[in-house]
């Protein structure tokens, strides 16, 4: 038996489940501060007798298994969070191999073996909500170098009609600070689920992904991008995305029809927890492996 932690910055979803992808039972909770949140995550998982677990965590966090940090939320802005040692706590109070990377990570890991990119070697996960991430899955890898990718956080060019300055709090008018949830509110004053009929909403919103996906397939070229997060729900923003996506790239490289190339979570909204589980049984394939290197 496996567990499973799809760390978002709003909420904590957790799981236990095995390598296919069937999860037995699941918990949620708000993600508060590290005090208030991961004592009742650890009461969850000790009712089962669980042989691993895999964490796909918001970031930044470190993923270099050679750094004296691995293991910890980074740079965040949420309180608590901070320079947290996620992977040393849960190590340390279950003495169980554990998986980690970023949520999107996760995710993309997830919809490439159970989900929309079944069976391909290659695809990108981007969420937009709260924030705008992206995972990536290269040659059957996840997409990890010195540390692990934050395609949310790429300059984009801004509309000539959009005054909005942009709420990254780091880089104010990158993808994020334009096109996440909090920018949308910003920008029109409600929230996206209010603005379901405001064309120039998901017109706009669509500008800026489109210039991001365009970045991301030059760069990587990935067989199927898959789009998810609470903004994404609002299918509208789908055909525009496809068709700025079109102007912009102008014929330049030969992609599918795009209707079936950028597409929704296989997975609805199960990609990162069932991620997490794979997470989870790659550490413990790992360890098994270096348990009978060693006897």
């Amino acid at each position: 038996m496996l567990g499973a932690i799809e760390a978002g910055g709003t909420k904590f979803v957790c799981a236990v489940g095995d390598e296919k992808g069937t999860i037995v039972d699941r918990f949620q909770i708000p993600t508060i501060t590290p005090n208030e949140t991961i004592p009742k995550v650890i009461e969850f998982f000790k009712k089962y007798p669980i042989e691993a677990i895999g964490i796909g965590s918001f970031g930044p966090i470190d993923v270099n298994r050679e750094s004296p940090t691995y293991g910890h939320i980074t740079s965040t802005p949420k309180p608590g969070w901070e320079d947290y040692p996620f992977v040393q706590g849960f190590e340390d109070e279950f003495g169980v191999p554990i998986g980690f990377n970023t949520d999107v990570n996760a995710a993309a890991l997830g919809e490439a073996t159970f989900g929309a990119a079944k069976g391909l070697d290659s695809c990108l996960y981007i969420t937009v909500g709260t924030g705008i991430g992206a995972g990536a899955l290269v040659q059957g890898h996840m997409l990890q170098g010195h540390s692990h990718p934050e395609m949310g956080h790429i300059l984009v060019r801004r509309h000539p009609e959009d005054p909005y300055q942009g709420r990254c709090p780091y880089h104010g008018d990158c993808l994020e600070g334009l096109a996440a949830g909090p920018a949308i509110e910003g920008r029109w004053g409600q929230k996206g689920i209010e603005l379901v009929d405001r064309n120039e909403v998901w017109e706009l919103e669509g500008y800026y992904i489109a210039q991001a996906l365009m970045q991301y397939i030059l760069i990587l070229s990935p067989k199927k991008i898959i789009l998810g997060g609470g903004v994404m729900n609002q299918k509208q923003v789908f055909p525009s995305i496809n068709q700025q996506l079109e102007e912009f790239l102008r014929d330049y490289v030969s992609l599918p029809e795009l209707s079936e190339y950028i597409v929704s979570p296989g997975l609805g909204n199960d990609s990162g927890i069932t991620g997490a589980l794979l997470l989870a049984d790659q550490a413990l394939t790992e360890s098994n492996k270096q348990y009978n290197k060693q006897y």
